[in-house]
């Protein structure tokens, strides 16, 4: 649900919240400690780069994946993983008896940095499979992951590029291999910059932002259940106007959170 929740809800919100609490016990306050002090020490591991580390105070990696349900023992995928920020995280979650793939288009493992981050990280956390693939044709394997996430990156699925060799593609498409790849009750994380409604790709194009609206369109056609958004990444200074590599806006973007999950 939207920051602008409806108040026509909160009456049978309000009902439901009551009941729940009458027929659940709350959970121990250390069992809930412990849960939260393996997100922190994720974010803390002392093998981190500086440069990942700068990215933290934006991005909330610890309450994020606490939101999302990430869990130790977990199979988890970073989709479009870039520099590999979210999959070391993850891969200090879910530990050694869990498992990390970190996916990266072919195109974008042609730069050296890229590739050589992405190594360097893959040393540094065994747990982490990198993999790459054609941009146009993710294809993973079926009923492999408990967990995805895909952060600032599903609007690019709209994004066409001469200069980086990125073609025309279908998010839907791209959306359906993810359906089939994901476990039943497997959850799906999705960070983007929030943009306009109207023409995606030509706003893709433009600002590099996509719609929330747009992005549930896709995931409830390919039979995922939207599960609930966060507002934590949230900049109501953010008016929606401005490319996200603008200098005045960039790392501070108004961003949505979408938690989806496939059906048992």
């Amino acid at each position: 649900m939207t920051r602008r929740a409806s108040l026509i809800l909160a009456p049978f919100a309000l009902g439901c919240a009551v009941a729940l609490t009458a027929a659940s016990p709350p959970a121990s306050k250390p069992h809930a400690a412990k849960t939260a002090s393996v997100y922190a020490a994720a974010v803390a591991a002392p093998d981190r780069p500086a440069d990942a580390r700068k990215l933290d105070g934006q991005r909330k990696p610890a309450q994020v994946l606490a939101w999302l349900g990430l869990k130790p023992a977990m199979s988890a995928a970073d989709l479009m993983t870039g520099r590999g920020y979210w999959a070391e995280i993850m891969a200090h979650v879910v530990g050694p008896t869990g498992s990390v793939t970190a996916f990266e288009p072919q195109q974008f493992m042609k730069n050296d940095k890229v590739r050589l981050t992405l190594e360097d990280m893959q040393a540094r956390v065994p747990v982490v499979t990198l993999t790459s693939y054609p941009y146009q044709g993710f294809t993973p394997a079926p009923d492999q992951f408990n967990f995805a996430i895909m952060n600032l990156n599903y609007h690019d699925l709209y994004w066409k590029s001469d200069k980086y060799d990125v073609p025309v593609s279908d998010p839907r498409a791209f959306v359906r291999a993810l359906y089939k790849a994901m476990k039943p009750g497997g959850v799906v994380g999705i960070i983007d910059h929030v943009g306009p409604k109207g023409d995606t790709r030509a706003i893709v194009d433009k600002l590099h932002r996509i719609a929330p609206s747009v992005v549930r369109a896709d995931f409830e056609s390919a039979g995922f259940r939207f599960v609930g958004s966060n507002d934590m990444l949230a900049n109501q200074q953010d008016d929606h106007t401005k490319p996200v590599f603008d200098p005045a806006i960039r790392g501070k973007t108004d961003r949505f959170i979408l938690k989806f999950m496939k059906p048992s």
